[in-house]
């Protein structure tokens, strides 16, 4: 099978590369990892631009760039402190040759809703940082992602990093997805934040509807009553209050997955 033809260009810099895009009016896709590709006119490789491959600490949040790889994520627990879930979430996804390649820029711009980074920098509440030839615009993840396969990036920009806050010593979390085998894309997913002292207490869950749903309603009552609030009863209600036509199957992955998230921050 051969490739159709398309262009290839690799910028030296990200001011070459929003350039680049812009004289493509729509038909450029950007390259990072690789393991997600369209059928471009142009491809712009941004794998080698430093300034994307960085990972900073700007006190209370870990500004991550678009172009570092899962696996690097995986490998650096000793150092993200307050960014531990991070660790955890990117040594799930698929496989250690996939994640020495993928990237997490590349995840969420990719916006699949199986996929494991938008459900967990949703409930981490994450920010991501956009650069056009204009200049810079920042927005939350949540309102990033606007459906399966969608985002607010718009065809001459470039997803250039992502903040994600640091927990505190007090914060907890859980992360759980149900897959059909190990390395798979998740059938359903949940991820739960809690940080008593920050006011932190978020539950979303993913992968059956096209962007992570939060849970909110049922994370306040399990921030203001503990554990207690914690029952298949009470998460099936949760649930059913924001997606009431999901199939039994689906609903009860999604419970499951939730209850077991929830399970992993108490127990923690």
């Amino acid at each position: 099978m051969k490739a159709a033809r398309f262009d290839y260009v690799r910028p030296d810099d990200l001011h070459q590369a929003v350039a680049a895009l812009g004289r493509a009016g729509g038909g450029a896709k950007l390259l990072a990892g690789g393991q997600s590709l369209a059928r471009p006119s142009l491809l712009v490789d941004v794998s080698r631009l430093d300034s994307l491959a960085r990972v900073e600490d700007i006190g209370r949040a870990w500004r991550i760039g678009a172009c570092v790889t899962h696996s690097r994520i995986e490998d650096m627990r000793e150092q993200l402190a307050g960014g531990e879930m991070l660790c955890e979430v990117a040594a799930g996804i698929a496989y250690r040759a996939i994640r020495n390649r993928g990237t997490i820029g590349g995840s969420i711009a990719h916006a699949d809703p199986a996929s494991d980074w938008p459900l967990a920098l949703a409930a981490l509440g994450a920010t991501v940082n956009i650069r056009n030839a204009g200049g810079a615009r920042a927005m939350p993840l949540e309102k990033f992602l606007l459906g399966a396969f969608t985002t607010a990036l718009r065809e001459d920009e470039i997803l250039e990093s992502v903040e994600v806050p640091k927990l505190s010593r007090a914060g907890r979390y859980g992360y759980y997805k149900f897959c059909r085998k190990t390395g798979e894309y998740a059938e359903a997913s949940a991820a739960a934040v809690f940080a008593p002292g920050s006011q932190i207490a978020r539950i979303y869950f993913g992968a059956v509807r096209p962007a992570p749903v939060s849970l909110s309603a049922l994370a306040r009552r399990i921030a203001q009553e503990g554990q207690s609030a914690v029952s298949e009863e009470a998460i099936s209600a949760a649930v059913v209050a924001v997606a009431n036509d999901l199939d039994p199957v689906e609903r009860r992955m999604v419970i499951a997955a939730v209850t077991r998230a929830l399970q992993q921050v108490f127990a923690s």
